[in-house]
Order: C-alpha cells, then sequence, then structure tokens
C-alpha cells in the first residue's frame, strides 16, 4: 500500500483544480469537493444531486466506521457536513441542469451509476503527473483538507473529531505534519558546523 500525504502547496493546488478544470468541470468539483469536505473518496462518490444542490449542508453516514457505530451503539451516526460556499457555488453551477437523483460524480458508463474509486484515482494521478506531484491518491483529498485547516487555526482536537481518530499524535501524522517536523529535523543538520 502506497502511503499518500496531503497537497502542501496552495500553488500546487490550484494548478491541480485548473488543470482538472480544462478536463471536465465533473473532474474538477471532484476535486473541490474532497479539499473542502474531508470526506472519504468511497463517502464522496455515493453523493446524490438533490443531496448537496442549493443546499449549505448535508448528512452522510460515513461507509468505512458505520458498521463499528452500529455494533457497538445500535444506530447509525449520520454526519452534517457544512458546504462552504466556494463549494456551494460550484456545486450549485454543476447541478443547475442535472436530474436529482442522479449521481454527483456520474459515471458515463451505465444509466446511473457514480464513478469508481478506481476512476477517481486515476482522475488524480493524471493530474498529480501533470502538476509533477508525487505520492497522491484519493486519499490526498482528505489529507489536503486536514493539512489545510491544521495550518489555517492549528486546532488539532478539532481534526482529530472531524476525522474520528483516536489520538491528537494519530491525526497529526495522518495530514503530514509529522513528516514535516521530520524533515526539518533532519534539514536543520544542515546548519551545523560538524
Amino acid at each position: 500500500m502506497n502511503f499518500v500525504q496531503p497537497i502542501r502547496d496552495l500553488n500546487k493546488i490550484t494548478e491541480v483544480r485548473e488543470f482538472l478544470e480544462s478536463k471536465s468541470k465533473r473532474d474538477e468539483l471532484l476535486f473541490c469537493f474532497g479539499i473542502y469536505t474531508g470526506l472519504r473518496i468511497s463517502d464522496i462518490l455515493r453523493i446524490r444531486v438533490k443531496d448537496v444542490y442549493e443546499q449549505d449542508h448535508f448528512y452522510i453516514v460515513e461507509q468505512k466506521t458505520k458498521k463499528a457505530k452500529q455494533r457497538s451503539r445500535k444506530y447509525t451516526v449520520r454526519k452534517r457536513v457544512p458546504i462552504v460556499k466556494k463549494l456551494q457555488r460550484l456545486v450549485n453551477e454543476y447541478c443547475a441542469t442535472r436530474n436529482p437523483n442522479e449521481y454527483l460524480f456520474k459515471s458515463r458508463q451505465g444509466k446511473n451509476k457514480p464513478i469508481t474509486r478506481v476512476r477517481a484515482y486515476d482522475i488524480l494521478r493524471e493530474a498529480a503527473y501533470h502538476c509533477e506531484l508525487k505520492e497522491i491518491g484519493t486519499h490526498t483529498l482528505r489529507k489536503t483538507f486536514g493539512y489545510l485547516v491544521y495550518q489555517n487555526d492549528k486546532d488539532v482536537a478539532l481534526l482529530q473529531d472531524i476525522f474520528g481518530h483516536s489520538a491528537p499524535y494519530i491525526t497529526l501524522k495522518y495530514i503530514g505534519v509529522n513528516q514535516d517536523a521530520i524533515e526539518d529535523a533532519y534539514n536543520a543538520l544542515n546548519d551545523l558546523r560538524i
């Protein structure tokens, strides 16, 4: 399994977005949706137009954690996900002429099916290759969300809650902040007079 990183550079995020926009509005929205919501790709791909069109939030049952929560608490937990204004504009523009029951990231194959995880991965890998990024995958979107939120307000407890992590250390490692610190520690050796 490859370990993916967040996109740390805002210019690279813009570059990826512009590349995807030039290819397909759907692909651009997929990228932005992941970065603005912090959801896993498996949850993003299940969203339908009616869930997000002209909305300021939506609810989702996270697929990865659903079973554990159901077994331990006897009910399914629905997560409320805000749709920030920038994403709202993109969603509303994209969905204006679409059927409400359509998947937001509809495949061109079949009647009404979402793109697959593999297709989402291929979309992001093509953009990463074009923009000269490495260690990129579908989880990069979620990690980039976390990295940007952390850089903005340094509230690891908030991110820990959003991601459902059990400890702050896990969250910091997950969003690549620990990796930054490790690299800084190694690079600091360059400044020593040895």
